[in-house]
């Protein structure tokens, strides 16, 4: 942004006339530079003017404020004289006289005073003054945390730069000049006229909140600045930090280039500024002082936030019109890669780690957490035990604490002490949790900070490991309770729903209680009328008395009986809009509708409330949503059905339905028929003979989790007594339930489903017919959602449900023994619950009887278990996606008579439907809680148990398998993203190579350091070259050599060529790639010939021979110098030059040459230059090469995703990459905060500055402009607090980053003493901000407390501490190897030795070592400055060992992983008993030597050539043959494999050969009989097959033989030569796996129906009818299209043998796998780039120039164009473009070699839409015309929907081509999508267009295509 840029110091032109007042506010500058001298002079004097007019009002002001504080006023004659001097000051030539005038202090002790801004008169200056608080407001910058932060910048910054280091300009005091105000009259002034006056006088702008919170109280405006020198102003930019953008120059320079309006802007703001300094406000006479003052106060306030809004606004405009021109200027990827957007802009100018800008922006205010200090709250304690139970580290680690604390307390004598420590180590875990939260949320730390520096605070080792999946968890529990509050939230206003109709309530129930009062009367009065007659005389009183009381009571119900309906139709008819009249009849409507709601029957709310806030599982909150909605639907479905009088209710004109207009909510489409019987009254029905559903789940809970189990006694929050009958099902007395039935019937409740639909199908199942079917339908779903019964039920669920995995027809053909997915296929009824942790019931049960070292065994391998079986899971996933295994999760099967007949590998899932599940436990569990406790008829049971089994089978069973596949993929694909990255951190934690003279040398006494390193890529192909290429310490590249394809580096020309490379750049070591294969171990040792050649001669240039004389020697030393011109021998007399090769891991490298990265730093070097610079780079530090791959965005802008081409993790496609590289980018985060990164080193070097970017609180975008600002200040950094004082980080990132960032010594600094702990892991908070680590090194010399305060003594002290403590190191050293030695003899290992991990504390005899630093942490600790034992712990060891890398060097690989670097073969791939194929190179005494695929070296002994006895190798195979073996053993430490010819070897069964031990172990449920069951029947099928082929075979007429048997009798006599048949298909003995003796359509139906989708790259091969020398490809481009290749064979053995060279297109191919590898696959890599291309659209053609049509129509002037697939020719790409009005295309072909357009062929897409931009027109090339037949090398076809898109003869010589709808015949046009048939347009005259198309394709141009179907074709998959 160029608010960050310094302007130059323009001063401003002077007003002609001299005399006038110039303009005092800042935005006047505008004005100024525009050059309008007369509106110049128009403004100063309205201005003027201004002043002067309110000079009055302006006393006024200062009396009332000076009243309301108590100040006494002025006397008249003060007034009189400071009026006076106001008008002098108004008046003023200037503005210097204008400042000196109203600001110049009088003599007094204020002017004088510490206190001031700076001294007036005599007093010192600001710059004189001792450092104090206040005097951090003159600085450019003042962060928020001057507490925390301040103490960092000294004056003493840079090492004596002090306040020398700032501009003038930043560092004058406020006053500024000869003389200045006191604080004061400072304030005074400030409350009369505002800050914007004071401002203009200061020259600082107005300081506003700035973003970011880096510093708030500057603001983002220009400074005027005063010179009083000149009497001039300048305008300059403020040094506040704000984080800037990229140096990229966007051509954006000034608001002048963007339009902006600036001079109105200018007008506005001054009317503001002066109404703010001199307000016209007319205050009410009646107010008091202090409501005066108080007026004017808010009045300023709101005016300036009126200025700030107006100047907020302007810059918004700026930035917009900005912003607009780059866009208009750069393409968004370079907006993203430059970071250039506006999200980058609010992350830089934000004061908080960048990582977790998202993280920390998103929590609501709500969740803001306490501080650190504070106590732990009810809420934080339970998410911390949410969270510990979700890590199982965590919670291993609180058990061990928990176990110890419980054995202690039950020990009997137990020391208090022993006890209060173990119940505290416990109460840490959840505190670590709780404090680490804090830190992170409040403080703004980032995990590894915490993980670092925050040990003291965040004891728990596992939570500091778990800090990142903590940050996750919490994410976690946020959505879990907001979902939870919302259901809360729910059920509130239901229960406000229910609770509205108080007073009516209130009525029904005094009716009630009347009507019983009647009912009594009533009895009393009959009884008292049967009495004796003898009693009626004495009686009669009485009962004249009740008969009174009975009418007073009847009148009383009736009574109120009316008010009640009265209030009732009221109501009803208030709130449906309808006539008072109409009142009775909706309250009729409404109790319809109570009684087909039947609330109380499906939730209690204070029991749901209740439970809701106990839930903390997310997925039981998704329960209860769906539960509440389930209820909802079936209500509103009943308010649908139910009609009011008037048109009430909702969606009929009432209120609740005007509502529901406005937001209509989407339905469920599976709940249709719940609706419907929901609204027909069956949920009423239901109810009346089964348990209402939350009643059963309140059951079902108790029933399964109490020990006591239930009590009936049970009463809900608000139900007063308990009663039981609520507690079971209602009985139906006296009749069955088809009677019940019936009589609902009859009655009209029950509409009978039989009258409805009476077919057959209801006739043959009387089921259907059953009136009471859809009240049980409705009853199960109900049941089914019920919260409480899921949740109970999924446990079960989980405890029972097992995996089992079947072949499908395709595995069962692919999958043997050696198949990559051989022991997945048949796995039988695994349990589920192995690939989740263990029930904690079961887990505690097994951990009660164990110790604490057995507990830990046992977790560690419960979570080896289960990440073994999530990563098999991973694989059944990736097997599943191919289409050869299916998985299926269910229950166990009851046994069927009909299994016996089909192995249960061969059932299908139709064959096997859910109701034949064992759900025998669910079932017993609700029929536990749901049937009647006293019993029932067992029909009205069986009514019940229909009900349970419907939830089961039909509502539960497929929810519960989904949500066991979901948490199953969940769970394994987290265990995947783990365990890649743990991969990647073993790849980031390997050190810098070591070269092999160093490796006698322990790394801590002798540093690797940064030594110069030559890599090499040596290449398989002789196409390309070899290169050698030299880095310097840095990683810079200084020179290299190539090496021509072909030329081996031994050869004579290239051998003195090399030599002397290597004599001028002498490296420490040469490594080369392996991506070589197995040549670059010839390579690696050709080059260590050459390599001892030059050391021998560099080292011996000055040693004279023996025979050589003094001329010879001068002679050959001339010649070396003539040679070698650059070098110096003086500076190199006594250096022994040593070094070595070795093989390295190049796969990062070969990622870089391809990379935009290789191309931006070195565009015009060859893939192989930059694979072996990076080679050298990735040798010297393999972190930041993999934190260079980082560095790069893709289109969309997301970073890392070149790591995601790296092979960390053999199933990492599998993975989700959003969570892959969030584990990647916390891997380099981890290991980058252990090894530290070179602050200038990283901002100097491209490829080093992508470690910046893992710093804690760092981040791509913060990372960048800290380079910028490194490269502003001059490009060099000299120490950590410069860093702060610079502005280069806000106070928050330079608090999280600036430990891990080194300041090491380099040729800039030279010059500076260097602060030795700038370079160590110690925080400035222990050597800046407090200064502990300097009274260490003051203790431990014993120097005295004195020399702590002087820094040059005390960094001093440090250097000596650091000095004593090396000499010791080196000292324990050498004492170990003494000792070792002395007892074992010379076998000490010097590599292992670590001073800290090895070496006793009590062997270190260091000064530090002397300290107590425990006591000196309690000290401080009591003092009140926190806990900081593990700070201070680090400082000791950091002056032993400062910022030590942790990484282990390089080790050059070896045995099976040198193998698989090599060969790419792994035991997976290639072990015993596996079918490979080679060629003879050599036969020997002992066997021959055989080359197998990828040049990997085979063996077979004489023994195994021939199951007899063999003299010779030659007679059993000659050199150059082609033979099958099999694999016998594989000696990956001698990188051979021993093979087999013996046909008793090829006899032996798959399964028969031994499993290498490396792979994983089948697993225990896998069906081993299965297995062999199925390898019977395949040997069985193949022997058929073979028996099959012989037969063919047998009628074959070869070369030289006479006709067979099968012949034509009339040719009479033998032929003279070989028949070649033509037209006819010759079966191949070939057993090859992609290979059928089949129909070209029935290999179409084999690849469409074997597998669909995964298919899609497949190829399968057969004999072309062209003739019995060609073959068929039919390779599946994509989904329902396929391309059939015509193959020619050359070198046949037989007839019916495959040619020993297969051509396609005069390329030639040795074997199948060979043309499958070597041709089919690269164009499978060049169609999935044209699928993730940013310009394809998997659309139609049709559809993609619609689309291009209406983008042209809405921007005339642009070009658009896409790609899409060819309809016409299959295995096409067509480029859809438009350029005028009309769509055109370019048809692109796809080869092995890349994309084929006009004749020339291009590597990628990107380079065929760059030569498109550059010409549309295309590269000019002819077509070729289009052929009949097939060519030497072979001709495409293809196929495609059933059909051979092929170029056959047509009759009569024209030719006839199968269109994309439909065959064509003749001359037949093709259908037209409007009817009839389109007429085939003619083909095109005169010379072919430009625009090339495909070989033997019609020209893209001069031709209309017919227009397609309305419809997609038939079987087109989009």
């Amino acid at each position: 942004d160029d608010d960050d840029e310094e302007e130059d110091d323009a001063p401003q032109k002077k007003k002609e006339g001299g005399d006038g007042l110039e303009d005092s506010d800042e935005d006047s500058d505008v004005l100024d530079d525009s050059g309008d001298e007369a509106l110049m002079a128009k403004k100063a004097t309205k201005k003027l003017k201004r002043v002067r007019d309110m000079d009055v009002l302006d006393e006024d002001d200062l009396d009332l404020i000076n009243e309301a504080r108590g100040i006494p006023t002025k006397t008249a004659a003060e007034r009189a004289e400071e009026k006076a001097r106001k008008a002098a000051l108004l008046t003023g030539r200037n503005e210097q006289e204008l400042s000196r005038g109203l600001f110049t202090g009088d003599t007094d002790d204020e002017g004088d005073g510490d206190d001031g801004g700076g001294g007036g008169g005599g007093g010192k200056s600001a710059r004189s003054k001792p450092r104090a608080a206040p005097e951090a407001s003159s600085r450019p910058e003042r962060f928020d945390d001057e507490d925390g932060l301040d103490d960092f910048i000294e004056d003493d910054v840079g090492g004596g730069g002090g306040r020398d280091d700032y501009d003038d300009d930043d560092v004058d005091a406020v006053g500024g000049g000869g003389g200045a105000a006191s604080e004061a009259q400072i304030q005074e002034h400030l409350d009369i006229f505002g800050t914007d006056f004071l401002d203009f006088v200061d020259g600082r702008g107005k300081r506003t909140e700035g973003g970011g919170g880096d510093d708030e109280g500057l603001g983002d405006e220009d400074d005027e600045e005063y010179d009083p020198s000149g009497g001039r102003r300048r305008r300059r930019r403020k040094s506040k930090f704000r984080e800037a953008g990229v140096g990229v120059d966007l051509a954006v320079d000034s608001d002048e280039e963007v339009g902006v309006d600036s001079e109105s802007d200018s007008d506005s703001e001054d009317d503001d500024d002066d109404a703010d300094l001199f307000g016209d406000d007319d205050l009410d006479g009646g107010m008091d002082d202090k409501e005066r003052a108080e007026v004017l106060r808010l009045k300023r306030e709101k005016r300036k936030m009126a200025r700030e809004e107006k100047r907020k606004q302007r810059r918004e405009k700026v930035e917009a019109k900005r912003r607009a021109q780059l866009r208009r200027a750069f393409e968004p990827v370079q907006l993203v890669e430059n970071f250039c957007t506006e999200r980058d802009d609010a992350i830089r100018m934000a004061d908080a780690p960048e990582r977790f800008y998202d993280w920390l922006e998103a929590t609501p205010p709500a969740r803001r957490l306490p501080k650190v200090g504070d106590d732990v709250a009810d809420e934080e304690e339970e998410e911390a035990l949410w969270i510990m139970g979700r890590i199982p580290a965590i919670h291993s680690e609180w058990y061990a604490a928990s176990a110890a604390s419980a054995a202690i307390a039950s020990t009997p004598g137990h020391d208090p002490a022993d006890a209060e420590k173990a119940e505290k180590a416990e109460r840490a875990v959840l505190a670590s949790i709780v404090y680490a939260l804090r830190l992170i949320r409040t403080e703004k730390f980032e995990p590894e900070f915490v993980r670092v520096y925050r040990k003291d605070v965040v004891a728990s080792a596992a939570v500091r490991d778990s800090l990142h999946r903590i940050v996750d968890e919490d994410g976690e529990w946020e959505r879990m309770t907001e979902a939870r509050a919302k259901i809360e939230a729910s059920l509130g206003e239901e229960a406000r729903e229910r609770g509205g109709d108080e007073e009516l309530r209130t009525l029904r129930e005094r009716l009630g209680a009347a009507n019983e009062k009647l009912e009594r009367t009533v009895k009393d009065e009959e009884r008292d009328k049967g009495a004796k007659s003898k009693q009626q005389e004495s009686l009669k009183s009485h009962l004249s008395t009740l008969t009174a009381l009975l009418n007073a009571q009847a009148s009383e119900v009736a009574r109120l009986d009316t008010l009640c309906r009265e209030k009732e139709a009221e109501a009803a008819a208030a709130s449906f809009g309808a006539a008072p009249s109409e009142g009775d009849g909706i309250v009729s409507a409404l109790a319809e509708r109570t009684r087909k709601t039947c609330r109380g029957k499906l939730w209690h709310h204070g029991d749901y409330e209740d439970y809701a806030g106990e839930m903390t599982e997310h997925r039981h909150v998704m329960d209860m949503k769906g539960y509440l909605a389930l209820v909802r639907e079936g209500n509103e479905a009943i308010l649908d059905k139910t009609s009011l009088p008037g048109g009430g209710g909702p969606g009929k004109g009432g209120a609740g339905g005007q509502k529901d207009k406005k937001k209509k909510r989407s339905r469920r489409f599976d709940w249709d028929f719940y609706r419907t019987c929901v609204s027909e009254g069956l949920r009423d029905i239901c109810y009346r003979f089964v348990l209402p559903p939350f009643r059963a789940g309140i059951k079902l809970e108790d029933t399964l989790t109490n020990k006591a189990g239930f009590s009936y006694d049970r009463a809900l929050p608000g139900e007063g007594a308990a009663d039981p009958r609520q507690w079971t099902a209602p009985v139906v007395e006296g009749i069955s339930p088809s009677e019940f039935g019936t009589q609902l019937i009859d009655s009209g409740e029950l509409v009978s489903l039989a009258a409805a639909r009476e077919d057959a199908a209801w006739d043959e199942n009387p089921e259907l017919s059953d009136p009471l079917r859809a009240a049980r339908y409705v009853a199960a779903m109900e049941l089914a959602h019920e919260p409480r019964v899921r949740r109970q039920l999924r446990a079960i669920y989980r405890a029972e449900a097992v995996v089992t995995t079947r072949p499908t027809a395709k595995g069962l053909a692919a999958i043997d023994a050696f198949h990559e997915h051989y022991g997945l296929h048949l796995i039988r009824d695994k349990p589920v619950r192995e690939h989740f942790p263990m029930d904690e019931t079961e887990l505690g049960r097994r951990r009660a009887r164990l110790n604490a070292e057995e507990v830990k065994e046992l977790d560690e391998a419960l979570r080896k278990k289960e990440t073994d079986s999530c990563v098999q899971y991973l694989n059944l996933l990736k097997a599943e996606r191919t289409g050869e295994i299916t998985v299926q999760i269910h229950l166990s099967y009851v046994p069927d008579a009909s299994d016996d007949d089909n192995p249960w590998y061969k059932r299908t899932p139709e064959n096997l439907p859910r109701d034949r599940q064992d759900v025998s436990r669910l079932s017993e569990a609700l029929e536990r809680v749901y049937l009647p406790a006293d019993g029932d008829t067992d029909e009205w049971n069986a009514e019940r148990k229909k009900v349970i089994r419907a939830a089961i089978v039909s509502h539960l069973l497929p929810q519960f398998e989904a949500e066991a596949r979901r948490d199953l993929r969940d769970v394994a694909t987290r265990t995947g993203v783990e365990t890649a990255g743990k991969n990647l951190k073993a790849m980031a934690l390997e050190g810098p190579y070591r070269p092999s003279h160093l490796l006698g040398e322990n790394r801590f006494i002798v540093p690797t350091g940064d030594l110069p390193i030559v890599g090499v890529c040596s290449s398989n192909d002789s196409k390309d070259g070899t290169f050698l290429a030299v880095v310097n310490g840095r990683g810079e590249l200084t020179d290299h050599v190539a090496v021509p394809g072909g030329t081996r580096v031994t050869a004579d020309n290239v051998r003195e060529k090399i030599v002397t490379f290597l004599i001028q750049s002498r490296p420490a070591a040469v490594v080369v790639g392996s991506s070589g294969g197995v040549n670059c171990r010839s390579t690696a040792r050709s080059l260590g010939e050459l390599v001892g050649q030059a050391t021998e001669r560099w080292n011996n240039r000055l040693i004279q021979g023996q025979d050589e004389d003094d001329e010879d020697f001068e002679a050959r030393m001339e010649a070396f110098r003539q040679m070698h011109p650059n070098l110096d021998d003086d500076d190199d007399d006594d250096t022994v030059w040593k070094c070595n090769v070795d093989i390295v891991d190049d796969n990062v490298a070969q990622l870089f040459g391809r990379s935009v990265r290789g191309k931006k730093e070195f565009p015009e070097f060859a893939v192989n230059l930059k694979v072996a610079v990076a080679t050298a780079r990735w040798a010297k530090d393999p972190l930041a090469e993999l934190a260079y791959t980082w560095s790069a965005a893709s289109d969309a802008g997301v970073f890392g995703t070149e790591m995601l081409f790296l092979n960390v993790h053999p199933l990492q496609r599998l993975l989700p990459k959003p969570l892959l590289l969030r584990e990647y980018e916390r891997v380099l985060c981890n290991v980058t905060a252990d090894v530290g990164v070179d602050v200038n080193a990283a901002c100097t070097l491209d490829h080093i500055h992508g470690m910046l970017t893992f710093v804690p609180g760092l981040g791509p975008r913060k990372a960048n402009n800290l380079k910028q600002n490194v490269t502003r200040i001059g490009g060099v950094v000299s120490s950590r607090k410069m860093i702060l004082a610079k502005r280069l980080l806000g106070p928050v990132v330079y608090n999280n980053a600036v430990a891990f960032l080194r300041i090491r010594a380099t040729d800039q600094l030279l010059d500076q003493m260097l602060h030795p702990l700038d370079d160590s892991r110690c925080h400035p908070d222990v050597y800046q901000r407090n200064r502990w680590a300097v009274k260490i090194a003051v203790d431990a010399l014993e120097l005295g407390d004195s020399a702590a305060q002087d820094d040059e003594y005390a960094i001093s002290a440090i250097r000596d501490v650091m000095q004593n403590s090396r000499v010791e190191v080196e000292r324990l050293f050498q004492a170990t190897r003494a000792e070792w030695e002395g007892i074992y003899g010379p076998t000490f290992n010097v590599t292992t030795w670590h001073p800290r991990t090895t070496v006793p504390a009590e062997s270190w005899r260091d000064k530090v070592e002397e300290l107590d630093i425990e006591a000196f942490s309690q000290m401080i600790e009591e003092n009140g400055n926190g806990r900081w034992l593990d700070q201070l712990t680090m400082v000791k060891w950091e002056y032993r060992l400062p910022f030590v890398d942790p990484r282990k060097p390089m080790e050059p690989p070896s045995g099976e992983r040198l193998f698989k670097l090599l060969t790419g073969e792994s035991d997976a791939t290639l072990c015993p008993g596996k079918e490979v194929t080679g060629r003879v190179i050599k036969n020997g005494d002992f066997g021959s030597q055989i080359k197998l695929e990828g040049d990997v070296p085979g063996f077979i002994p004489l023994r195994n050539l021939a199951d007899d006895h063999v003299e010779s190798a030659e007679d059993i195979v000659s050199v150059g043959t082609v033979v099958t073996a099999l694999v016998t053993q594989v000696k990956m430490d001698h990188m051979c494999v021993d093979l087999t010819l013996r046909k008793e070897d090829f006899k032996k069964k798959s399964s028969e050969w031994e499993r290498p031990a490396s792979l994983p172990p089948l697993d225990e449920h896998f069906d081993r009989a299965a297995a062999l069951k199925i390898d019977q029947e395949k040997d069985r099928e193949r022997e058929a097959r073979l028996e099959a082929l012989r037969l063919t075979i047998g009628g074959t007429r070869i070369s030289g033989d006479s006709a067979g048997a099968g012949g034509d009798a009339a040719a009479g006599g033998s032929s003279a030569g070989p028949a070649r048949r033509s037209g006819k298909v010759t079966r191949r003995a070939c057993a090859h796996p992609a290979f059928r003796n089949a129909t070209h359509d029935k290999l179409d139906s084999e690849l469409r129906e074997a597998g669909g989708d995964a298919m899609v790259g497949e190829a399968l091969i057969r004999p072309s009818n062209k003739s019995c020398d060609s073959l068929a490809v039919h390779w599946m481009v994509r989904p329902g299209c396929i391309k059939v290749i015509e193959i020619l064979e050359e070198d046949k053995d037989t007839d019916a043998s495959i040619g020993n060279r297969l051509i396609i297109k005069k390329e030639v191919y040795e074997s199948i796998d060979e043309l499958l590898g070597r041709y089919i696959a690269p164009m499978n890599d060049r169609v999935e780039e044209v699928r993730h291309h940013r310009k394809f659209l998997d659309k139609l053609e049709d559809e993609v120039d619609d689309k291009i049509r209406a983008m042209k129509q809405a921007n005339p002037k642009g070009v658009f164009y896409f790609i899409c697939w060819s309809e016409c020719y299959p295995g096409y790409v067509s480029l859809r473009f438009i350029m005028s009005r009309t769509p055109r295309n370019h048809t692109i072909g796809i080869s092995p070699d890349g994309f084929v357009w006009g004749g020339r062929t291009y590597s990628s897409m990107d380079r065929v839409m760059n030569d498109f931009k550059k010409n549309p027109a295309g590269p000019g090339a002819k077509p070729q015309p289009r052929s009949g037949g097939s060519s030497a090398g072979g001709s495409a076809m293809s196929s495609r929907q059933g059909t051979s898109m092929r170029t056959d003869d047509a009759p009569g010589g024209g030719s006839a081509r199968q269109s994309r709808w439909g065959a064509r015949t003749g001359g037949a046009a093709p259908p037209s999508r409007w009817g009839g048939a389109a007429p085939l347009p003619p083909p095109p005259a005169g010379p072919p267009p430009s625009f090339a198309a495909p070989p033997g394709q019609p020209p893209a141009f001069g031709y209309t295509r017919p227009p397609p179907p309305s419809a997609a074709p038939p079987g087109y998959t989009r």
